[in-house]
């Protein structure tokens, strides 16, 4: 049996693939679910991990939920109201709180439909960029459910209020230019330039020092939700460790002296 997420690392960047290119990439099962939650650990665990890209195998990015489980009521999707509230708690919820807490920036390079939890799985990246033969939709009201792994969270904060309610009650696709118009992503490349454009992204991040993209992430994340007090004071903190840092010490100089800087993590 193949693994359900491919792990490479080059250099300091790994890629994680999808890895079920016949079924459209579903990530309701519980091997991906386990496979996604034990990458993003491995990779808060290793310093020397600066950037991941996550991407499907195949012409999908993924399908999201598995269509033929939901209409034999099987895996996580059978089961009595209160079992089906656990699966999901216990499922495929698993995944957005790990990439909500994945320590190093993540791209997600989404290569083709990326449809339901699959779309969703795209905007718990930090960054996203597509293929020209991409499309995106929130269509879970066209199999008769709610965004159930976070995508009633996600997609306001990355489209705003308006167009995420759009695609919520219709259901309806949207193209990669569409999604490059409203802020989805970032980026829109041909499909043969994708994971070449993906990793000059990654390269440029991951080009300065690990610790501080670290804590960026970090405040990033939290300035979603705290108070602007808050957010200060925690960054006051990570100021001042950031400033005892040899990389700290390293591009100040690098920079006086008008060379690239050389960062070691510490």
């Amino acid at each position: 049996m193949s693994d359900p997420v491919l792990i490479e690392r080059t250099g300091d960047i790994v890629v994680w693939t999808l890895n079920n290119p016949e079924a459209r990439n579903p990530i309701s099962e519980s091997d991906v679910i386990e496979a996604l939650e034990d990458a993003v650990h491995a990779v808060n665990r290793d310093s020397t991990v600066r950037v991941a890209i996550l991407t499907g195998a195949g012409t999908a990015f993924s399908s999201g939920g598995n269509i033929k489980h939901m209409r034999d009521r099987a895996g996580m999707f059978g089961g009595a109201p209160a079992e089906l509230r656990q699966s999901y708690r216990h499922g495929i919820q698993r995944i957005p709180k790990a990439l909500y807490h994945c320590e190093i920036p993540t791209i997600a390079a989404v290569n083709g439909p990326a449809i339901g939890a699959g779309c969703d799985l795209a905007l718990m990246c930090d960054m996203r960029i597509a293929a020209s033969t991409a499309t995106f939709a929130e269509s879970f009201v066209k199999v008769g459910l709610i965004p159930g792994d976070g995508g009633a969270w996600l997609l306001p904060r990355a489209i705003g209020m308006a167009r995420a309610s759009e695609m919520a009650f219709t259901g309806a696709a949207i193209d990669a230019a569409t999604a490059l118009a409203w802020g989805m992503v970032s980026t829109v490349v041909p499909t043969g330039r994708l994971l070449e454009t993906a990793h000059e992204l990654a390269g440029r991040v991951a080009a300065n020092p690990p610790d501080v993209l670290r804590m960026t992430k970090k405040l990033l994340r939290e300035g979603q939700q705290q108070s602007l007090d808050s957010l200060l004071e925690l960054s006051a903190a990570m100021q001042a460790i950031a400033h005892q840092t040899d990389d700290h010490h390293e591009a100040v100089a690098a920079m006086l002296e008008r060379r690239a800087p050389r960062f070691t993590g510490r």
